[in-house]
Protein backbone atom coordinates (compact mmCIF):
# COMPACT_ATOMS: atom_id res chain seq x y z
CA UNK A 1 0.00 0.00 0.00
CA UNK A 2 1.53 3.29 -1.09
CA UNK A 3 1.15 6.28 1.17
CA UNK A 4 1.88 9.96 0.54
CA UNK A 5 5.14 11.07 2.20
CA UNK A 6 4.45 12.31 5.73
CA UNK A 7 0.78 11.31 5.59
CA UNK A 8 -0.94 9.40 8.34
CA UNK A 9 -3.17 6.46 7.51
CA UNK A 10 -6.81 6.71 8.61
CA UNK A 11 -8.30 3.78 10.52
CA UNK A 12 -11.86 2.92 9.43
CA UNK A 13 -12.22 -0.64 10.74
CA UNK A 14 -13.09 -1.11 14.45
CA UNK A 15 -11.28 -4.47 14.41
CA UNK A 16 -8.01 -2.62 13.78
CA UNK A 17 -8.73 -0.53 16.87
CA UNK A 18 -9.20 -3.72 18.92
CA UNK A 19 -5.90 -5.02 17.59
CA UNK A 20 -4.14 -1.83 18.66
CA UNK A 21 -5.78 -1.93 22.09
CA UNK A 22 -3.66 -4.94 23.08
CA UNK A 23 -0.77 -3.58 25.18
CA UNK A 24 1.93 -5.80 23.64
CA UNK A 25 0.85 -5.05 20.07
CA UNK A 26 0.61 -1.35 20.84
CA UNK A 27 4.14 -1.43 22.27
CA UNK A 28 5.44 -3.30 19.21
CA UNK A 29 3.94 -0.67 16.89
CA UNK A 30 5.49 2.11 19.00
CA UNK A 31 8.88 0.36 18.87
CA UNK A 32 8.60 0.01 15.10
CA UNK A 33 7.86 3.74 14.75
CA UNK A 34 11.10 4.38 16.64
CA UNK A 35 13.33 1.77 15.01
CA UNK A 36 11.94 0.93 11.60
CA UNK A 37 11.65 -2.66 10.28
CA UNK A 38 12.12 -5.44 12.85
CA UNK A 39 12.42 -9.18 13.24
CA UNK A 40 10.56 -11.07 15.94
CA UNK A 41 13.91 -11.59 17.69
CA UNK A 42 14.45 -7.79 17.80
CA UNK A 43 11.02 -7.29 19.35
CA UNK A 44 11.57 -10.10 21.85
CA UNK A 45 14.90 -8.64 22.97
CA UNK A 46 13.63 -5.06 23.28
CA UNK A 47 10.36 -5.92 25.04
CA UNK A 48 11.71 -8.81 27.13
CA UNK A 49 9.17 -11.32 25.81
CA UNK A 50 9.64 -14.78 24.24
CA UNK A 51 10.38 -14.77 20.49
CA UNK A 52 7.33 -16.95 19.74
CA UNK A 53 5.10 -14.40 21.51
CA UNK A 54 6.69 -11.55 19.51
CA UNK A 55 6.17 -13.52 16.31
CA UNK A 56 2.50 -14.19 17.17
CA UNK A 57 1.81 -10.50 17.81
CA UNK A 58 3.57 -9.46 14.59
CA UNK A 59 1.37 -11.88 12.65
CA UNK A 60 -1.71 -10.45 14.40
CA UNK A 61 -0.63 -6.93 13.46
CA UNK A 62 -0.27 -8.14 9.86
CA UNK A 63 -3.78 -9.64 10.02
CA UNK A 64 -5.10 -6.19 11.03
CA UNK A 65 -3.19 -4.58 8.14
CA UNK A 66 -0.82 -2.61 10.36
CA UNK A 67 2.44 -4.33 9.42
CA UNK A 68 3.65 -6.27 6.41
CA UNK A 69 6.64 -8.36 5.50
CA UNK A 70 9.52 -6.25 4.26
CA UNK A 71 10.36 -8.33 1.22
CA UNK A 72 14.00 -8.39 0.29
CA UNK A 73 15.20 -7.29 3.74
CA UNK A 74 15.59 -10.76 5.21
CA UNK A 75 18.79 -12.78 4.97
CA UNK A 76 16.90 -15.74 3.47
CA UNK A 77 13.30 -16.97 2.99
CA UNK A 78 12.96 -17.98 6.64
CA UNK A 79 14.18 -14.62 7.96
CA UNK A 80 11.03 -12.54 8.29
CA UNK A 81 11.46 -8.80 8.61
CA UNK A 82 8.36 -6.70 9.31
CA UNK A 83 7.67 -3.05 8.56
CA UNK A 84 4.83 -0.68 9.36
CA UNK A 85 2.28 -0.09 6.63
CA UNK A 86 1.77 3.50 7.86
CA UNK A 87 5.29 4.76 8.57
CA UNK A 88 4.04 8.19 9.66
CA UNK A 89 1.32 6.98 11.98
CA UNK A 90 -2.39 6.44 12.09
CA UNK A 91 -5.24 8.90 12.35
CA UNK A 92 -8.07 7.58 14.46
CA UNK A 93 -11.51 9.19 14.71
CA UNK A 94 -13.17 7.51 17.68
CA UNK A 95 -16.51 9.13 16.81
CA UNK A 96 -16.41 7.67 13.29
CA UNK A 97 -15.33 4.23 14.51
CA UNK A 98 -17.91 4.19 17.30
CA UNK A 99 -20.69 4.64 14.71
CA UNK A 100 -19.49 1.64 12.65
CA UNK A 101 -20.91 -1.86 13.27
CA UNK A 102 -19.11 -3.31 16.30
CA UNK A 103 -17.45 0.05 16.82
CA UNK A 104 -18.85 0.95 20.24
CA UNK A 105 -17.31 -2.14 21.84
CA UNK A 106 -13.98 -1.65 20.04
CA UNK A 107 -13.81 2.01 21.05
CA UNK A 108 -14.61 1.05 24.65
CA UNK A 109 -11.75 -1.46 24.73
CA UNK A 110 -9.41 1.05 23.11
CA UNK A 111 -10.35 3.83 25.57
CA UNK A 112 -9.85 1.57 28.60
CA UNK A 113 -6.44 0.43 27.33
CA UNK A 114 -5.41 3.98 26.43
CA UNK A 115 -6.46 5.24 29.86
CA UNK A 116 -4.51 2.48 31.63
CA UNK A 117 -1.50 3.18 29.41
CA UNK A 118 -1.70 6.92 30.14
CA UNK A 119 -1.80 6.28 33.88
CA UNK A 120 1.20 3.94 33.62
CA UNK A 121 3.20 6.53 31.64
CA UNK A 122 2.48 9.32 34.14
CA UNK A 123 3.23 7.03 37.10
CA UNK A 124 6.55 5.99 35.54
CA UNK A 125 7.50 9.62 34.83
CA UNK A 126 6.77 10.71 38.40
CA UNK A 127 8.56 7.69 39.88
CA UNK A 128 11.90 8.69 38.31
CA UNK A 129 14.61 9.67 40.75
CA UNK A 130 16.84 12.66 40.10
CA UNK A 131 19.89 10.38 39.92
CA UNK A 132 18.26 8.20 37.26
CA UNK A 133 20.37 7.83 34.12
CA UNK A 134 17.47 8.71 31.83
CA UNK A 135 16.22 12.16 31.04
CA UNK A 136 12.60 12.88 31.74
CA UNK A 137 10.84 16.10 30.97
CA UNK A 138 7.41 16.66 32.42
CA UNK A 139 6.04 19.88 31.03
CA UNK A 140 2.58 21.33 31.46
CA UNK A 141 2.06 24.53 29.53
CA UNK A 142 -1.21 26.41 29.41
CA UNK A 143 -1.95 29.13 26.88
CA UNK A 144 -4.90 31.01 25.44
CA UNK A 145 -5.43 29.98 21.81
CA UNK A 146 -8.03 30.09 19.11
CA UNK A 147 -8.89 26.76 17.52
CA UNK A 148 -6.90 27.79 14.42
CA UNK A 149 -3.87 28.67 16.57
CA UNK A 150 -4.12 25.34 18.40
CA UNK A 151 -4.18 23.51 15.06
CA UNK A 152 -1.15 25.50 13.86
CA UNK A 153 0.75 24.74 17.08
CA UNK A 154 -0.08 21.03 16.74
CA UNK A 155 1.26 21.01 13.16
CA UNK A 156 4.49 22.74 14.26
CA UNK A 157 5.07 20.33 17.16
CA UNK A 158 4.24 17.36 14.92
CA UNK A 159 6.81 18.60 12.38
CA UNK A 160 9.55 18.80 15.04
CA UNK A 161 8.72 15.31 16.32
CA UNK A 162 8.59 13.88 12.78
CA UNK A 163 11.99 15.42 11.98
CA UNK A 164 13.55 13.83 15.08
CA UNK A 165 11.82 10.53 14.43
CA UNK A 166 13.08 10.42 10.83
CA UNK A 167 16.57 11.43 11.96
CA UNK A 168 16.86 8.63 14.53
CA UNK A 169 14.75 5.80 13.04
CA UNK A 170 16.92 2.77 12.46
CA UNK A 171 20.03 4.50 13.84
CA UNK A 172 22.63 1.85 14.56
CA UNK A 173 25.67 4.03 15.18
CA UNK A 174 26.92 2.26 18.30
CA UNK A 175 25.48 4.98 20.55
CA UNK A 176 23.70 3.90 23.72
CA UNK A 177 20.19 4.39 22.33
CA UNK A 178 16.88 3.41 23.89
CA UNK A 179 13.32 4.15 22.90
CA UNK A 180 11.94 7.38 24.38
CA UNK A 181 8.29 8.33 24.51
CA UNK A 182 6.90 11.78 23.89
CA UNK A 183 3.28 11.94 25.01
CA UNK A 184 1.43 15.12 24.14
CA UNK A 185 -2.12 16.33 24.53
CA UNK A 186 -3.16 19.64 23.04
CA UNK A 187 -6.77 20.15 24.00
CA UNK A 188 -9.08 22.60 25.70
CA UNK A 189 -8.39 22.53 29.43
CA UNK A 190 -10.46 19.66 30.89
CA UNK A 191 -13.22 20.63 33.30
CA UNK A 192 -12.21 18.24 36.07
CA UNK A 193 -13.11 20.54 38.99
CA UNK A 194 -16.85 20.32 38.30
CA UNK A 195 -16.59 16.51 38.53
CA UNK A 196 -14.89 16.55 41.94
Amino acid sequence: MTQEPGATRPVHDPRVLRGLAHPVRSRIVDEMYATGPVRAADVARELGIPANQASFHLRQLAKYGLVEEAEGEGRDRRDRVWRLVAEHGLSISLDELEAAPGGAAAVGVFRRQSTAWGHAVVDAAHARRTDDATTVSITNVTMRLTKAEAEELAREVDAVLARWSDRTRGADDGADRRTYLVAQYLQPYPDTLSRS
